[in-house]
């Protein structure tokens, strides 16, 4: 496998094909989590961010590429590593900023910090701290939605029974998207909500982000089998593998397989091949990986890709990739003074929401 060609892995749409617009938006959105990211290493550094903190740097163009195929209807679980994730699903960079301040400002009260990111308003359902403690949340989600219409949440009556496909008549479906690196696959969780989704035909889209190191541990060294498209084929899943290092790829694979959930109601498995170019987390010393390794994957940045295709193209100019930087930049300022600015939450709320509080 190689970063440009992983095996089996459908070739991207030309850039001349997708136009301006996109690109210009595609670039906007890695260049904003890249630079959110960068600016939290930072703040990290001088101890205004604590805790764990895992960076999504070099592998913006999976979410870049999976979210705008989703409706706002949608649900959306993510890993600790999700900043990326919940910026380009609506999530406010304010709020995602405070959050890791642990700020009462932010999406999850500044009780979550940087792994535990939620905001129902636009469905993002985490930020998870356990590996693969997504997988089975996902697939209640899709159940929910499977059992009972939004419109109707409390009548829990089947639109189909379980085991069936759903009627072609039926209304379209609210897919549920599910992020998680390679390392969940050797979980048991992994396995069981797999079964679970495919047996009962759960609107699940498993997006596995392989980026070829579960912490400190190379895939190679973990797994007997590292098609792991193997794994969920074995439980019936229709799977595919994509570039994950090229956002055009990402988002022409995530299309099509968003629309067969949608539509047919059953799970769909996409690998997608990326890497971080930064350590597991803030406290890792990267002592299992050579330097000129990263160096090799950095060769294929999918920030530098986009724009080199889209600037040779004639799609965009120097002037236009100047322009949204000075944007993501203002952007993450802007979330830095907000997080600053925003109160701690008082000592006297420390037992809230540790019961259920009477109407």
């Amino acid at each position: 496998m190689t970063p440009q060609s992983p095996t089996g892995a459908a070739p991207a749409p030309d850039v001349r094909s997708v136009g301006r617009d996109f690109c210009l938006a595609r670039l906007a959105d890695m260049l904003r989590v890249r630079r959110l990211e960068e600016r939290c290493a930072q703040l990290y550094g001088e101890q205004k961010i604590r805790g764990f903190l895992h960076l999504y740097v070099g592998e913006e163009a999976v979410a870049a590429g999976v979210m705008p195929n989703l409706a706002p209807d949608d649900n959306v679980v993510a890993t600790y590593r999700e900043h990326g994730h919940a910026l380009l699903r609506g999530v406010s960079m304010n709020t995602i900023m405070a959050e890791m301040f642990g700020k009462q400002s932010g999406c999850s009260g500044g009780r979550g910090g940087s792994m535990h990111l939620f905001d129902r308003a636009t469905r993002f359902y985490g930020g998870n701290a356990i590996v693969g403690g997504g997988l089975a949340i996902a697939a209640g989600l899709a159940l929910a939605d499977r059992l009972a219409p939004r419109d109707q949440p409390q009548t829990y009556a089947l639109r189909a029974p379980v085991g069936e496909r759903f009627g072609a008549a039926g209304r379209a479906h609210a897919v549920t998207a599910c992020f998680f690196g390679e390392g969940a696959v050797a979980e048991g969780a992994f396995h069981e909500t797999l079964n679970l989704a495919s047996l009962w035909r759960l609107p699940v889209l498993f997006i596995c982000e392989n980026n070829l190191y579960a912490m400190g541990t190379a895939l190679s060294r973990s797994q007997a089998r590292i098609d792991l498209t193997t794994k969920a084929a074995s439980h019936g899943l229709p799977c595919a593998h994509i570039n994950g290092m090229n956002v055009l790829a990402v988002h022409d694979a995530a299309r099509q397989a968003v629309a067969q959930v949608r539509e047919q109601g059953g799970p769909f498995f996409l690998e997608v091949h990326t890497y971080r170019f930064r350590a597991h987390s803030m406290f890792d010393p990267e002592l299992y990986r050579d330097k000129a390794e990263v160096e090799r994957w950095k060769q294929h940045d999918p920030i530098v890709h986009l724009s080199g295709q889209a600037t040779a193209a004639g799609l965009i100019s120097a002037a236009d990739v100047e322009r949204i930087e000075r944007e993501a930049q203002r952007e993450v300022e802007a979330a830095v003074a907000f997080a600053e600015a925003a109160p701690l939450e008082p000592v006297e709320h420390l037992a809230r929401h540790l019961t259920a509080e009477a109407p």
